[in-house]
């Protein structure tokens, strides 16, 4: 996708991750950040559903903020239609969530320097797998979603009990699902992945553009607004593990 297409759209970020922030950037779009909350709600078990639910979860806040925002801007304006100056462009939502899973279990931001160390032993010598949910929500006028998630497998190497505690104290781990960042120290770790490296980093930014492109492809009749399979619907409980 060129981005000739997007650049029509206002295009918001709703994810604090720097790392997500760097990559959405390469591709020379302009685009603004706007954090969801910190809360994250999914009933969800599978790690799929997980990840496409709290992706789904953020594009849907933030969507909804700044759609209000606007419309309460517009209403304490003057009564003229001009009054609003020249109409926004229509919103064009990113949410992203990422989390890692060995053997089943789900492996989100560690809570203590001590809880990254024993996710770096479960991950040491094993290979796991790093899924990233994403949920696009364009405005066409109506708010169209597209949900998706990309799956890459990551081996790593074994580590030693010194190798693990000299990137724990680095603090590294600490605001990473998994407890390592691909891209930083924890790079040399890694013997080979399969999949997409940026996933691995948080955002599939290759997937991003292509499932962009079709969901803003024009349709050859009045477009209808149809959730993809697996798209998760909200719920009450919480899940806080995964990265913003």
């Amino acid at each position: 996708m060129s981005g000739t297409e997007l650049n029509e759209f206002e295009i918001i970020l709703a994810s604090q991750s720097p790392r997500r922030r760097e990559i959405l950037g390469r591709t020379g779009l302009s685009f603004a950040v706007h954090p969801a909350s910190d809360r994250e709600v999914t009933e969800e078990t599978e790690p799929a559903r997980i990840v496409e639910a709290l992706a789904a979860h953020k594009a849907r806040e933030v969507y909804e903020k700044v759609s209000r925002e606007r419309a309460e801007a517009c209403a304490l304006s003057e009564a003229s239609p001009l009054a609003c100056g020249t109409p926004p462009r229509p919103l064009f939502v990113i949410g992203a969530d990422t989390v890692v899973v060995i053997g089943g279990q789900i492996l989100g931001k560690p809570e203590s320097p001590a809880r990254a160390a024993e996710m770096l032993r479960l991950l040491s010598g094993a290979s796991h797998e790093v899924l990233t949910g994403v949920c696009l929500i364009a405005e066409k006028p109506a708010a169209c979603e597209r949900i998706f998630h990309e799956r890459t497998r990551v081996f790593f190497r074994t580590l030693s009990e010194e190798e693990i505690a000299s990137y724990v104290a680095t603090g590294e781990p600490m605001d990473k699902a998994g407890a390592y960042g691909i891209q930083g120290r924890a790079g040399i770790f890694v013997d080979h992945i399969e999949g997409d490296y940026d996933n691995v980093v948080g955002f599939p930014l290759t997937r991003v553009l292509r499932e962009a492109e079709a969901l803003l492809a024009p349709a050859a009749e009045e477009p209808v607004c149809e959730r993809t399979a697996d798209c998760p619907e909200e719920s009450p409980s919480v899940h806080d593990q995964e990265e913003d």
